[in-house]
């Protein structure tokens, strides 16, 4: 008798499984595995935030197999020898897996299920990130999109609701005897140095807890989703995007859930955060048909543009020491929680590609190592948005203002004093723009800096940057 190795990678969770339930359905001993292999992923290997997010998403996972009766093999190594090692220890016939996108994944995905199949094993993967393929969505001239209206008429178009979420299988048949096993500690993915506090208190990982926070969203928040998705002082978002990167949950499962709390998905709360979703699987599109642009320009005129370097500035931005309150209390969310409101996102990008002109890379890396909901399809998507160079990206002379920002979308500063406590004292009328209050000579409250950059005159030299571009 044989069996199925079921290969785990960012898709942690028992439900809406294909992979697994297509092993289960065979009815040979199932055997899931976990290979550590982020050197396969280069040049964006998983960053620290990551790392410390798959640390615990596997503990859950295998502590929740183990429930089952069945166990997580953990091995470290190159994923086809490990493979290949491990169908040999088993006896496994058939090798079982979800697909991933990003470009480096695909190439070696190809490579291995072209070398099992020629050794004779059935080498089978599945979808269980996307609501559609990124090739199965396409212009009327069979083209893929480069604008999100369009794209997400054409997947409504198909459908967002009628493939169901895979069954959870209600057994998995272990194997006579169990294939040894990694230590989850010798992975390394725990930082030596415990920067972590704030993520612990702010995340749970695991498919439980990202069950617990859809459901509470849909309980507590996606009625006002519409309205509150905007405020950064608010608890207005979903926050389930670290839960989709690691495959704790899947877009199916969000879809039906909303369905099956009777929300209409063509209007109110429910719509917008549908479409939230959608965005998600435009990057995935993009990033498939465009795989350049994780580190190029998709608009080849942003080859030629002049930005500048200055890597005391990139660190002020870094730290949260720009001297611009908005920025600065978005940049500290993001060091403490790992994790950034989706408006301060734009806010931060805006500043350090337009008004500093600096590479859109330089926060894409940052964004990278510092996110636990780092995807290099969003990540690609946002910044390249930001920067003006990307698909459907906001013209590069639409700037934000960070302080008109603030007032809009933090208007009674609570925001600002949650991360920023310098300026706790400060007014709300005062408080995104604190080196315009009075005080003794005219500066910002003791211990926090001056603006880093004239918002005016950098905004005006950002514009004439891009005017001159051939």
């Amino acid at each position: 008798m044989g069996a199925t190795l079921v290969w785990l990678r960012r898709d942690l969770r028992l439900g809406d499984q294909p992979a697994l339930a297509a092993a289960a359905e065979r009815g040979e001993p199932v055997i899931p595995v976990f290979i550590h292999a982020p050197e396969e992923e280069a040049p964006w290997e998983p960053g620290a935030a990551s790392n410390w997010w798959l640390h615990h998403s596997l503990a859950h996972l295998g502590a929740t197999l183990e429930n089952r009766g069945s166990r997580l093999i953990l091995r470290r190594g190159a994923s086809l020898d490990t493979l290949r090692a491990l169908a040999r220890e088993t006896g496994a016939d058939a090798i079982f897996w979800n697909r991933l996108y990003e470009p480096a994944v695909i190439r070696r995905d190809a490579d291995i299920k072209k070398a099992l199949r020629e050794e004779g094993l059935t080498a089978t993967s599945f979808n269980a990130a996307l609501l559609h393929e990124p090739w199965q969505i396409a212009t009327g001239a069979g083209n893929p999109y480069k604008v999100f209206s369009p794209f997400w008429k054409t997947c409504r178009a198909h459908g967002i609701d009628n493939a169901a979420p895979v069954i959870t299988p209600e057994r998995l048949a272990p194997p006579a005897r169990w294939p040894h096993a990694e230590s989850l500690a010798s992975f390394g993915l725990l930082p030596r140095t415990r920067w972590d506090q704030g993520l612990a208190e702010t995340w749970t990982p695991g498919e439980d807890g990202a069950m617990a926070r859809l459901e509470g969203f849909i309980k507590e928040t996606v009625h006002d989703y519409g309205k509150t998705r905007e405020r950064p002082d608010q608890d207005g978002t979903s926050r389930l995007s670290p839960h989709l990167h690691f495959g704790e949950i899947s877009p199916r499962q969000i879809v039906r859930a909303l369905q099956e709390a009777g929300l209409s998905l063509d209007s109110g709360g429910a719509e917008h955060f549908v479409r939230e979703v959608g965005w998600r699987e435009f990057g995935h599109h993009l990033l498939y048909h465009f795989p350049h642009t994780t580190d190029a320009p998709l608009n080849p005129r942003f080859e030629h543009f002049p930005w500048r370097e200055s890597a005391e500035e990139l660190r002020a931005w870094q730290r949260g020491r720009t001297g611009i309150p908005i920025v600065d209390a978005a940049m500290r969310e993001l060091w403490q929680t790992g994790w950034m409101h989706n408006r301060s996102r734009m806010i931060v990008a805006s500043l350090l590609t337009k008004n500093l002109r600096m590479h859109w890379l330089h926060g894409a890396r940052w964004f990278w190592d510092t996110l636990v909901d780092a995807d290099l399809a969003s990540n690609t998507l946002g910044w390249q948005w930001a920067g003006g160079s990307g698909a459907d990206a906001a013209p590069y002379f639409r700037i934000f203002n960070p302080v008109r920002q603030g007032e809009r979308f933090d208007p009674d500063g609570r925001y600002v004093r949650q991360y920023v406590p310098e300026l706790a004292d400060l007014p709300a009328e005062a408080i995104h723009s604190p080196w315009e209050r009075r005080r003794d000579a005219n500066t910002p409250p003791a211990g926090y800096p001056a603006p880093l950059v004239d918002l005016k005159r950098s905004r005006e030299a950002a514009l004439e940057a891009f005017k001159a571009l051939p």
